[in-house]
């Protein structure tokens, strides 16, 4: 993976036509169900989305990485100093330049870049989350954030101006971006129960643990029975109110982005799918969508996209 240097770079760095290949191979590498929606965006938007993703995992593996053992808060320091320079247009790496082009071309704020690096500090700290209203703290700054991001790549689909409305209102669908990117970490954090218990992590909220008398002991053993089937079908159903949430915001995207994000929407959604057809073990089964599902979906994100 990408390395994270700890002072500005003096060599000379990567053309924007080949930070932009980096990024794109980063992301086809790391998150594939991701980069299929990406790959029905125009050019430009795709692009600034793959240079975007790959901030957000080189802040993930800060402190979820194979370096991460070596992580302060003084680290993310250095990186929210490296976010400031990008944003004030000086790259440090090969795939800053990608960043950086992105920055000039789309409307990007940085305080989303910001509060996700404010969920990376809760990392270093925390394993554990009492109630769902802390957890949804944690997902907004680590993921709900990348909705905001996105957003501001997309676009908005200018309203409609009709003699009876001269002056319609510019609905800017923020609060169904985070719910989209709450939706998808929830997701995560489902399909991987056994594996961030194997790093002694719970993300589900304790709270949550004790209405299905399910302990933190069961859980490390991976006790698959009626007490946890009862917990995730809690938990699945929580994660799909976020994705109906979400959707509400997708009409009002611009119509060359729509087909991408139901694309991107449904296939995630359809990992909470395959956790119920492994009857909840995501203990010893990791949860994913098959190919053939996958293509299946395409021409149903499409169908909506012109529908809804």
């Amino acid at each position: 993976m990408l390395q994270l240097s700890k002072t500005p770079c003096m060599r000379t760095l990567a053309s924007l036509e080949d930070s932009y290949e980096l990024c794109r191979q980063v992301t086809a590498e790391y998150a594939k169900t991701f980069y299929l929606g990406t790959q029905l965006m125009p050019s430009a938007k795709r692009r600034a989305i793959w240079a975007i993703y790959v901030w957000c995992r080189r802040t993930d593996e800060l402190v979820d990485g194979p370096m991460a053992a070596t992580t302060t808060e003084e680290t993310l320091d250095r990186w929210e100093e490296h976010l400031e320079a990008l944003f004030a247009g000086h790259p440090r790496d090969d795939v800053d330049v990608a960043l950086v082009d992105t920055l000039h071309r789309f409307p990007l704020d940085i305080q989303p870049f910001k509060d996700m690096i404010a969920g990376q500090r809760m990392d270093l700290y925390r394993n554990r989350y009492q109630t769902f209203q802390e957890l949804e703290l944690y997902c907004y700054r680590v993921a709900g954030t990348v909705g905001l991001m996105s957003t501001a790549v997309m676009g908005i689909e200018p309203p409609i101006v009709t003699p009876w409305n001269p002056n319609p209102e510019i609905i800017i669908p923020d609060q169904e971006a985070i719910a989209l990117g709450i939706a998808n970490q929830l997701t995560n954090i489902l399909r991987d129960v056994g594996e961030d218990a194997r790093r002694g992590r719970i993300y589900l909220p304790l709270d949550d643990l004790a209405l299905f008398n399910y302990t933190e002991a069961d859980l490390f053993q991976g006790i698959v029975d009626e007490r946890w089937r009862g917990l995730m079908r809690f938990e699945i159903q929580r994660a799909r109110k976020f994705y109906v949430e979400a959707e509400r915001g997708i009409s009002v995207l611009n119509q060359d982005i729509r087909g991408p994000v139901w694309t991107a929407l449904i296939l995630y959604r359809q990992i909470l799918d395959a956790i119920e057809r492994n009857h909840y073990d995501v203990f010893s089964k990791r949860a994913y969508v098959p190919k053939v599902r996958k293509m299946i979906s395409l021409p149903i994100a499409l169908l909506r996209s012109k529908v809804l």
